[in-house]
């Protein structure tokens, strides 16, 4: 049965060299670094790849590791994510790669979903199960 796990997290992000270099590409790449709080109680790190030429539309994709707590039970996980955005309208997919958690949380299964306040503040509501 999933569980809920709700909270705030802080973001870091920071431009990486791009492989592909031509300025009409509209291609990027980016480091994450996050601060969870709440149920989960982590940092993680990862890479992001994007694409879009303006603020309103684009898509990216990342893996990020986060290792920490999660309703007290210590470990790490890996989480990918894939979203697009067009005027008015955004899809965001994030999913704990299967296979990935090591600790308690070896065979953690879940989808989080991100959700950024008026001023930017950034909270995660994540649906989990744990494998028995």
């Amino acid at each position: 049965m999933k569980q809920p796990a709700k909270g705030a997290f802080d973001v870091k992000v920071q431009p990486l060299e791009a492989y592909n270099k031509n300025p009409d590409a509209g291609l990027g790449r980016m480091s994450i670094d996050k601060q969870f709080h709440g149920d989960l109680d982590a940092v993680s790190q990862g890479e992001m790849l994007y694409a879009g030429n303006s603020k309103d539309t684009g898509g990216y994709v990342a893996v990020e590791r986060v290792t920490g707590t999660l309703h007290g039970k210590r470990g790490a996980f890996s989480l990918q994510h894939n979203a697009t955005r067009t005027p008015g309208e955004a899809h965001l997919n994030i999913i704990v790669v299967p296979g990935s958690g090591t600790g308690e949380l070896a065979g953690l299964d879940g989808t989080m979903k991100i959700v950024i306040a008026e001023g930017g503040k950034h909270y995660y509501e994540f649906d989990y199960e744990l494998a028995e």
